[in-house]
């Protein structure tokens, strides 16, 4: 039995045309076969399962130890756990998985709308699967977390919808268990119950307790994830810090000019780019409080024309909705790099595209038949262009260079793609050009140790010593409890001779990390060279102690064997002179000084 205003929902499934989903998995596939063979990018190594998980000890890792994996998104980690597991490195199956997750969002799409009686299903649909600012999220091997989730959500809307009509026990264990699923690969889907309350509203007009109830465990279950996520942002992953202290209103400009952003990269896609400019805000520019003015105007203007219609503003109520968690209101690690990023959008998209696809159809049903023909011409003429926009953009990410080079031309000052745009060209050799984008980079923003880091070994490579040490000291002024960076200082400290400095240097790295092995081997190199030294001061107790040291820590290095050697034999031990330097030829038998040191010995003995 069905309860009063669920009448107007469909009573039977919707059945679309057998070759819709065929031809949004094609759309896809050619839009995106630019990106096919697309190397990893950014975090790509960080999602794609790491050596250390991809047994089935280390799928029990991904689902039951917290900082295993970047973000606790267990099913997310499962399914690139699995990806690995049947083509390993190679990007092209984690790529097309994505494409056909993308379609089948696409077609979901249809499905519920069409479910909801919405007009214009199957134009939303393709609007969703050709639009142009769901390229990062479909080329991009990371954002699997996008298109998965948002399978997710799309099946548990259409299942607790079916619910709502049948209040069968199995529809809404069925969508309770699809919404778990949601939430495990990504938590932004958390506001799929507060979706479901505005589609309601639309629907009847009015929400009641009855409407409410049924969604109480999906608003728990929503909550928890929300809160386990956002701890993880600020305690694993880094989102915390002066880049993420802004105030309540502060907070309220940022979400005020990203609900604008993205309304208007959805209307006029063009430039769109992998990082945009990190707006500056503050509470002393009046205009930047226009934003959220405007936004409530909106919302208050859409509300006193809702007896007319009161589609407009279920679509603004969802969009906005669906936006909430990535609108400045919590910390997500991105906002360090920009406010906004096109990967966001992807679910909130949805109710815009489906609004416009509606009115596009309304508009449809009042022409004459004659002239339906040109409408039908009309309306392909946007899915194409946006397509062609899509399939263009898509070649950004052939590459991680090609990308960070189309990032610049968009955006110069993105710190990060020239930071990560001269690590591509410094192992390829164009030292030069990397150093010009290191440099870039620390200037654009010099509180991050990286930048400094990077350019300090740089320097170091090319024999810039002097430089090489201030812009160490430069990055450990940022952070001083960076291991690999003392390591680096240590290396810089003991060619300019400074030996003692460059043992505490190596000493501190140890300390901050006891197996560090670049570290472990750097001070061997170190206790050698000031061993080496003492010997030849005549401090030879000294001397020897610290090639023993030495050749401890690195007892495969033949060349520390015989120097310990040749330093106990001119301090009249000729018995352990032997044996060190038959040690080193054992590692190494044709080394021939240590075999001329050898006879020397034995002559002696």
């Amino acid at each position: 039995m069905t309860r009063p205003g669920a009448q107007v929902l469909r009573a039977q499934p919707w059945r679309p045309h057998r070759l819709l989903p065929v031809g949004l998995l094609a759309l896809a596939a050619a839009i995106y076969q630019p990106a096919w063979h697309g190397g990893l990018l950014w975090d790509d190594p960080a999602h794609i399962t790491k050596p250390e998980l991809r047994s089935l000890e280390g799928l029990w890792r991904i689902w039951f130890d917290l900082g295993a994996t970047q973000q606790y998104y267990p099913l997310l980690h499962s399914a690139f756990w699995l990806q690995w597991q049947l083509w390993g490195d190679a990007v092209l199956g984690y790529h097309l998985v994505t494409i056909a997750l993308h379609a089948v969002c696409a077609f979901l799409v249809a499905s519920l709308l069409a479910r909801l009686q919405v007009p214009g299903a199957p134009l939303a649909a393709l609007l969703f699967a050709v639009h142009p600012i769901h390229v990062e999220s479909v080329a991009w091997i990371t954002e699997l977390k996008n298109t998965l989730s948002t399978t997710f959500f799309l099946l548990a809307a259409l299942a607790y919808v079916r619910w709502d009509l049948s209040r069968r026990t199995a529809d809404y264990a069925l969508a309770l268990a699809l919404f778990v699923c949601a939430l495990l690969t990504k938590t932004v889907t958390a506001t799929l119950p507060a979706a479901l309350l505005v589609l309601f509203w639309w629907q009847r007009g009015q929400v009641t307790w009855r409407d409410v109830r049924p969604l109480v465990p999906f608003f728990v279950l929503g909550v928890v994830a929300g809160l386990t996520t956002a701890w993880v942002e600020r305690t694993l992953i880094g989102a915390e810090g002066a880049e993420f202290a802004f105030s309540p209103v502060e907070r309220v400009l940022i979400a005020g000019r990203a609900f604008w952003f993205y309304l208007g990269t959805l209307a006029w896609p063009v430039d769109l780019t992998f990082i945009y400019p990190r707006w500056e805000v503050s509470e002393g520019v009046w205009w930047q409080y226009l934003y959220p003015a405007a936004a409530l105007g909106l919302v208050v203007v859409l509300w006193a024309v809702r007896r007319r219609s009161r589609a407009p503003l279920a679509a603004a109520l969802l969009y906005g909705g669906l936006l909430f968690p990535v609108l400045g209101f919590f910390n997500v690690f991105p906002f360090r790099y920009s406010f906004v990023a096109d990967h966001f959008a992807y679910l909130p998209s949805i109710p815009v595209l489906a609004l416009a696809a509606a009115a596009a159809a309304a508009l449809a049903t009042r022409v004459t038949a004659a002239s339906r023909g040109l409408v039908r011409i009309a309306l392909a003429v946007p899915v194409l262009a946006l397509a062609l926009l899509s399939w263009r953009q898509a070649h950004d990410y052939a590459s991680a260079e090609a990308l960070y080079r189309a990032t610049l031309a968009r955006n110069p000052s993105a710190w990060l793609a020239h930071n990560n745009l001269a690590l591509i060209l410094l192992r390829q050799g164009q030292h030069d050009d990397a150093r010009r984008h290191f440099e870039e980079a620390v200037r654009l923003n010099p509180l991050v140790a990286e930048h400094h880091a990077n350019l300090g070994r740089l320097l170091l490579q090319q024999g810039a010593i002097d430089e090489a040490i201030a812009r160490l000291d430069a990055a450990l002024a940022v952070d001083p409890d960076l291991p690999n960076v003392h390591s680096d200082k240590g290396v810089a400290l003991l060619r300019a001779g400074r030996i003692d400095e460059a043992l505490a240097q190596f000493d501190r790295a140890l300390a901050l990390a006891p197996q560090h092995p670049e570290a472990a081997i750097n001070r061997a190199h170190a206790l050698r060279a000031r061993g080496v030294a003492r010997m030849q001061a005549g401090e030879r107790a000294d001397g020897i102690a610290d090639l023993t040291e030495a050749a401890r820590l690195q007892p495969q290095n033949a060349e520390f064997r015989n120097d310990l050697g040749v330093a106990l034999l001119v301090s009249g031990r000729v018995a352990e002179a032997v044996a060190e330097f038959e040690a080193a030829l054992r590692v190494r038998p044709d080394f021939p000084e240590a075999r001329a040191n050898l006879a020397r010995a034995r002559a002696e003995r």
